[in-house]
């Protein structure tokens, strides 16, 4: 607790201000000739702060897309993407949005009616945008939002909507189990079957980024 209070403070947020994003949203990241969309959980506070995804500095989702050449550069989603960030993403046809669009300090919080419902979102996001791919990232949130009890991670055997289906992992730096190389491992076959232009295999050092 004690890094995290130092980190927001040296970003330019406290705590307090931190708490006043709960219960906010945040905006997908969706544009024309959307071909692979990411699904967080729900956003947390410092996302919710920067209408960014992904954006705590202890996240790995960023490093591990840059590792598995799903983009061409690393970002820093601290502060907030840039619109280069932004231009970069949807023009390679990739995409960020949550099962849950209501921020809390943890995804613990939210209620399994939030999930349910946040799958029945997703469907309907999926219908509206057709992606070739989804990948969403949190194998527990994904087996509570629809009622999926025994799904494994990977590729699931069934499509959402017209979408190939793949769960992968949690890039929060709370999900220990996972390091920035496991994760971009686990994000270049979606990103891959999703038809996505890769570099060849990043040679991105793991800096040990863990939230």
């Amino acid at each position: 607790m004690m890094v995290a209070a130092v980190a927001s403070q040296s970003m330019g947020f406290t705590r307090a201000q931190l708490e006043s994003f709960r219960d906010a949203s945040v905006d997908d990241l969706i544009g024309p000739g959307l071909r692979l969309l990411f699904v967080g959980i729900n956003p947390g506070l410092w996302t919710a702060a920067t209408n960014t995804h992904f954006a705590h500095p202890g996240n790995r989702f960023y490093p591990a897309l840059a590792l598995a050449g799903i983009i061409p550069r690393r970002i820093d989603p601290a502060a907030g993407m840039t619109p280069d960030d932004r231009e970069m993403f949807v023009g390679r046809g990739i995409g960020i949005a949550n099962l849950v669009n209501r921020a809390t300090a943890k995804a613990s919080e939210l209620t399994a009616t939030e999930l349910r419902e946040g799958g029945v979102r997703l469907v309907e996001l999926v219908a509206a945008h057709r992606p070739v791919v989804v990948a969403v990232a949190g194998i527990t949130a994904y087996r509570q939002a629809f009622g999926m009890a025994k799904a494994q991670p990977g590729r699931q055997p069934e499509p959402l909507g017209e979408a190939e289906l793949w769960v992968v992992p949690n890039p929060s730096g709370l999900n220990a189990h996972e390091t920035v190389a496991t994760l971009a491992a686990a994000y270049r076959d979606p990103a891959a079957a999703a038809g996505i232009e890769l570099s060849g295999e990043a040679d991105v050092v793991d800096v040990g980024v863990d939230g």
